[in-house]
């Protein structure tokens, strides 16, 4: 039975949502070192492994897709531009549109990413069997789906997308 309120009683289970809070906060934070040795934040990481998986995504569909405002996007762009890792180029189409693509070092990030997300979660269901990962797998993915979340884009970008604490 959950413990329903008041002081914690010794021998009663913890909260489900605190512990997911605390299982989260250690795997942002082993997401959080891998992408750090890569040179990037999380937040970076994030919208790499979108451009890598929709080239040619405009700015403004990213920031939709994030949540945030055009103006952190961008901001965010320039970041990664900077390092080499996303070009901006204007749309035939639409001469408004900035599309983004990942350039060679931004495709070699991204597999690098993929190796370090394997690591992160391995480290994180380390001590379980294989059955029981697979159940909380399902478990996590059928809360997720019933609360309405995107399992491609994490809901942090909303105040994330400008500052990154892991930076």
């Amino acid at each position: 039975m959950l413990y329903s309120g008041g002081m914690p009683d010794k021998g009663r289970p913890a909260r489900i949502g605190f512990l997911l809070s605390q299982l989260g906060a250690h795997a942002v934070e082993l997401f959080a070192t891998q992408t750090r040795a890569l040179g990037v934040t999380p937040s970076e990481a994030g919208v790499i492994r979108i451009i890598g998986r929709s080239p040619g995504i405009s700015q403004r569909e990213l920031a939709e897709l994030l949540g945030s405002v055009q103006s952190r996007v961008v901001a965010l762009i320039d970041r990664l531009e900077g390092a080499g890792l996303v070009t901006r180029t204007r749309s035939a189409a639409d001469r408004r549109v900035q599309e983004l693509r990942l350039t060679p070092s931004g495709n070699d990030v991204l597999g690098s990413l993929r190796h370090a997300a394997e690591a992160q979660e391995a480290a994180i269901v380390d001590g379980l069997t294989r059955e029981q990962t697979e159940e909380l797998l399902a478990l996590l993915s059928k809360l997720s789906s019933l609360r309405g979340l995107d399992a491609d884009v994490h809901v942090g970008y909303r105040d994330a997308a400008h500052h990154d604490p892991a930076r």
